[in-house]
């Protein structure tokens, strides 16, 4: 299975399918570009005009060097680093070169010395996007990714857990087969909280162990939570990071359901959407304000896993209306 040890952000080379990656070279890129004119201009009016002309010249080398990189990510990441990079640069370098040959063609280079430059800016604002990439994976170690996982798992585990054992306490009397067989539930619950933060499980373990937290809370709660599931044609073994449904659903039943006398539906839908899993958790809020404070520390907990998984591939959205509270998860497929 897929672990934190095998995701792009701690290769030193960036991942230039990402869209995190892409969006960073983008700015970045065109913020040095706009720098360097700025320190050339002598008013706004010349800064402006210097830099459609940069860009004229910046941004189709940028769209091609991205999908040149893309298409060759692969054989880039099978090189030893310094011969990665090296490729890099000559990638760009080459694509430089074609492109001034094309617009001297054209009539727009006419000033002695522009390609030498525009050559030279090139291959230096490569350089230090590499460089860049370079000091971001070290900052991303899977050692201190690793550790910043645990941490973050070790928040969801006592509300769960605790939850879970109050339920089964609350039948050991009472029913002592169902009690029986909560118990097995809830080992099964504690294997997932001890695995290790950093390897990714199926979607269908991922579903199966939200089945199992619910029923434990139905066994507490009784008539009062009522649970729908919808879940279309998806890839059930795709890899996605371990308890990014449980926490949503203790919060569904703790701040939805336990609070109205009457309970209420909590209701999950799980789809693919062409090359993205859409996961979306509904609980009622009877117009309730305070549900989405509580929601809130949840949130935030898996919007950080999901940024140490999928850097900004992968989105946690919330919505709140009269008498729902809706949080949608989208996953990139994998």
């Amino acid at each position: 299975m897929a672990s934190i040890r095998h995701f792009p952000a701690t290769h030193p080379l960036p991942d230039w399918r990402n869209f995190g990656v892409i969006l960073r070279v983008l700015l970045g890129v065109n913020l040095l570009v706009a720098l360097a004119v700025l320190l050339e201009a002598r008013d706004l009016a010349s800064w402006s005009l210097g830099f459609v002309a940069a860009a004229s010249f910046v941004e189709p080398l940028l769209l091609l060097a991205l999908g040149a990189l893309a298409g060759i990510r692969d054989l880039l990441w099978r090189l030893p680093l310094r011969q990665g990079q090296a490729l890099v640069l000559l990638l760009v370098g080459g694509l430089a070169v074609v492109l001034l040959a094309y617009g001297r063609g054209l009539g727009m280079m006419v000033e002695a010395g522009t390609g030498g430059a525009a050559l030279l800016l090139a291959l230096g604002v490569t350089a230090l996007v590499l460089h860049y990439f370079s000091l971001r994976a070290r900052a991303l170690t899977p050692a201190q990714g690793e550790a910043r996982l645990a941490a973050l798992n070790a928040r969801i585990r006592p509300h769960f857990l605790f939850n879970s054992l109050n339920a089964v306490l609350s039948l050991i009397r009472s029913r002592p087969r169902e009690a029986e067989t909560a118990l097995e539930s809830l080992a099964d619950l504690f294997r997932a909280a001890m695995r290790d933060p950093s390897e990714q499980i199926c979607l269908a373990d991922e579903i199966e162990l939200a089945r199992q937290y619910l029923a434990l809370e139905r066994l507490r709660l009784g008539e009062r939570l009522q649970v729908t599931w919808q879940i279309a044609a998806v890839p059930l073994q795709m890899p996605i990071p371990p308890l990014m449904l449980q926490p949503l659903l203790e919060n569904a039943v703790r701040h939805g359901i336990e609070p109205l006398p009457e309970g209420g539906v909590v209701a999950i839908t799980i789809e693919r959407r062409g090359a993205e899993l859409h996961i979306e958790i509904s609980n009622p809020t009877a117009g309730r304000a305070e549900v989405t404070t509580g929601h809130q520390i949840a949130l935030s907990n898996i919007r950080e896993r999901l940024a140490l998984y999928y850097d900004l591939e992968a989105r946690l959205e919330s919505q709140e209306d009269a008498q729902h509270y809706r949080t949608h998860i989208v996953l990139p497929c994998r």
